[in-house]
C-alpha cells in the first residue's frame, strides 16, 4: 500500500515528515608551522663561499647573494629562507655537509618562525 499524502489537518496534529540534513562538519586545517634557515658568520669562512653557498643552495642571484654575505658579515647572521621543517631541515644539512667538504667552518640553524 503507498503512504498516503500529507494533508493540511495531518501538521496540525504533528504526523508531518521530518526531513533532517546531515552535515559533515570538516576541522579546519592549519598551516604547518614555518622555519628560518639561518647563516652565522665567521672568521674563517671565505665571503666568495657564502656567496657560493646561497646561490647554489638557496637559489638566489649573485646580487642577492651579495647583500646576504654582507648582512651575515656586518650584522653576525641573517635569514636566508622560511620553509616549512623539512625542506628547512634539509636546507641546513646541505648547507653543513658542503662546507665541511670543502673544510670551512661556516655555521647554519633553523629556528621556529
Amino acid at each position: 500500500m503507498a503512504p498516503s499524502p500529507v494533508t493540511l489537518s495531518d501538521r496540525k496534529e504533528g504526523r508531518e515528515h521530518e526531513t533532517s540534513v546531515i552535515t559533515k562538519t570538516r576541522p579546519k586545517t592549519q598551516r604547518p608551522p614555518l622555519y628560518k634557515v639561518l647563516l652565522l658568520n665567521d672568521d674563517y669562512t671565505p665571503m666568495e663561499f657564502v656567496v657560493h653557498v646561497l646561490e647554489r643552495f638557496f637559489g638566489m642571484s649573485h646580487a642577492q647573494a651579495f647583500e646576504i654575505m654582507l648582512t651575515v658579515h656586518k650584522r653576525g647572521l641573517a635569514v636566508v629562507g622560511v620553509f616549512s621543517f623539512e625542506v628547512a631541515e634539509t636546507k641546513v644539512a646541505q648547507v653543513m655537509d658542503f662546507s665541511r667538504r670543502h673544510q670551512h667552518p661556516l655555521q647554519c640553524t633553523m629556528e621556529k618562525e
